[in-house]
């Protein structure tokens, strides 16, 4: 008799900090907050431009409607442009993510800005989806984000 037997590796791609403009108890909260939201992120291995800013849209794609892609095409296209022009984000690197009500979002890679903010208040709710929502990237890193998100 054969037996099979399976492994499973959880590769680190990054170390994120989410800034809410206060503290929050739930996910639910977390996504209808008002005011400014900082993400900030920590390359801990090589990761390919063009990877990143696809991963981000997958993301996107988990956790929107087929109206809401379609609605946001252009400022996705912009997220997956400002990453795809790195070849890499090598490991000790930093790039974030600053939501401003009316403002829109702004990209940055070590601190410089990439361009215009860009999306509304709804392209950010998206965004915080990707770690926040129904299907997030790693739920682990939902639970590390909003504690109460475990339970």
């Amino acid at each position: 008799m054969l037996t099979l037997t399976a492994a499973s590796a959880i590769f680190k791609v990054y170390d994120m900090a989410l800034y809410l403009p206060r503290k929050v108890q739930t996910v639910e909260e977390a996504l209808q907050l008002n005011g400014p939201v900082g993400i900030q992120f920590l390359a801990l291995r090589d990761l390919p431009g063009a990877d990143l800013g696809l991963s981000f849209i997958l993301g996107l794609k988990h956790n929107a409607t087929p109206e809401q892609m379609q609605r946001y095409t252009l400022t996705s296209n912009r997220l997956i442009e400002i990453f795809s022009g790195r070849s890499k984000v090598a490991p000790g690197e930093t790039f974030a993510m600053e939501f401003v009500p009316g403002q829109g979002t702004t990209f940055f890679i070590h601190g410089v800005q990439q361009g215009d903010p860009v999306g509304d208040d709804e392209y950010f709710g998206l965004i915080l989806r990707i770690w926040l929502g129904d299907a997030p990237a790693d739920r682990k890193l939902k639970a590390s984000l909003v504690p109460a998100a475990a339970r």
